[in-house]
């Protein structure tokens, strides 16, 4: 099995276009990714989760 690749939030905003404040607005509603804190406090999301929001985006919007 492949490893999970942990993309860095900056790098997820830039391939969702998306602002870090309308991101966490997102996830304040459990609406995004889901996110997993490393111990020095940066932000990473795995590309497994990623993908499979944008999968679910895909199919609300039909």
């Amino acid at each position: 099995m492949a490893r999970d690749e942990k993309i860095k939030l900056a790098d997820v905003l830039i391939e969702i276009k998306m602002s870090r404040a309308a991101f966490y607005r997102m996830r304040a509603r459990g609406k995004a990714p889901r996110i997993s804190k490393l111990p020095n406090g940066q932000v990473r999301v795995s590309r497994r989760d990623l993908d499979a929001w944008w999968e679910s985006c895909g199919q609300n919007a039909a």
